[in-house]
């Protein structure tokens, strides 16, 4: 294992960044979290010291990372609600691009020199490839909405840094991060919630609507729309394993993260219904605008220079983990603090 490392994680009050800063915590490192609670939870904070602040408030991350001796950053700030960046595109270039200026800066200031990004597999908007092919790096960024565009521009902004200043940054471009912590401390607690395993879940418990299955009539096995889903616990170990990733001679290197094989919305819905013992009601409702048929990743990148591959990323697995962290009284108080700080 590498010496111990002082890492500062933004946004590490959210459902990631949470899981990382554990991660980090058992590999000997010692993690502090930088958030603005926003979308994250004070009470997922427990490897570290928490910092409350605004990633675009340069002078703030500054002071952190003095006080902390801070050697290295993963990024997880920003905002990632898709639907959303169409109706607030300027917010999403504000957090997502203008953030990362500010870690860039401090950093910087700072003499910091290593940075893992948070990064996603919406840059690359929808290939010209074969229906169910893996994604590579190798393939064209022309990301479709401006979530997409801020990420793939703050990519941008970092691999120029690398150039410029001698910063060393890998970009992490995940595909569907899911699960829960498999010791049931954190989990996945967003409100409202989007994502696919949750609301299943909420479905088949009774606690929520019926899910909406958007299409079938896509060209895949079963026609609902295929995607690569990988457990949250084996995002964070690649986070861990990047802090020392050879980046070669340009400082940056951008990585897939993902299991390489595809379930399809309906195969989720089943081992919901399996691991709940019950059906998980649905209705097949019309196509989301933008939706691509099949997302999976070609991971051989990540599995080459970190030396890393899934470990808990069966779809049974995730969602057992999901479910389990779902009737923990835990995921009642994430949700619930908040408001009673407010109050």
């Amino acid at each position: 294992m590498s010496d111990q490392r002082r890492v500062l994680v933004t946004g590490g009050a959210g459902y990631i960044g949470s899981h990382t800063a554990k991660a980090l915590a058992l590999a000997g490192h010692a993690p502090v979290v930088f958030d603005d609670l926003s979308n994250g939870h004070r009470e997922a904070v427990r490897w570290g010291p928490l910092v409350v602040g605004d990633i675009r408030d340069r002078h703030a991350l500054e002071a952190c990372m003095r006080e902390h001796r801070i050697d290295s950053v993963i990024n997880f700030a920003g905002l990632i609600e898709v639907g959303r960046s169409a109706t607030e595109p300027d917010s999403f270039w504000d957090v997502n691009l203008g953030g990362v200026a500010s870690v860039l800066r401090a950093m910087r200031a700072c003499g910091v020199e290593r940075l893992v990004f948070s990064s996603t597999a919406a840059v690359y908007g929808q290939p010209e490839v074969a229906s169910l092919e893996p994604l590579s790096e190798t393939l064209p960024c022309l990301p479709i909405n401006p979530y997409g565009d801020s990420k793939l521009a703050a990519e941008r902004l970092i691999a120029a840094s690398a150039r410029a200043f001698g910063l060393r940054g890998v970009a992490l471009r995940y595909f569907n991060a899911c699960g829960a912590d498999p010791e049931g401390e954190i989990g996945e607690a967003h409100q409202p919630e989007s994502h696919l395993i949750p609301l299943a879940i909420e479905a088949a418990l009774g606690l929520g609507p019926a899910l909406t299955v958007f299409g079938q009539d896509f060209p895949t096995p079963d026609g609902s729309c295929v995607r690569d889903y990988i457990h949250v616990a084996d995002l964070a170990q690649a986070h861990v394993l990047a802090l020392d990733a050879d980046v070669g001679p340009d400082g940056f290197v951008a990585m897939n993260l993902g299991t390489g094989r595809g379930y399809s919305v309906l195969e989720v819905v089943e081992a919901v219904s399996r691991a709940a013992g019950r059906p998980t009601p649905f209705s097949i409702g019309p196509r989301r605008v933008g939706d691509p048929a099949c997302l999976v990743a070609q991971a051989e990148r990540a599995q080459e220079r970190l030396g890393w591959s899934p470990a808990c990323s069966s779809l049974d697995e995730i969602v057992a983990t999901a479910l389990a962290w779902r009737l923990n009284p835990a995921f009642g108080e994430r949700l619930l603090a908040p408001l009673r700080e407010v109050a």
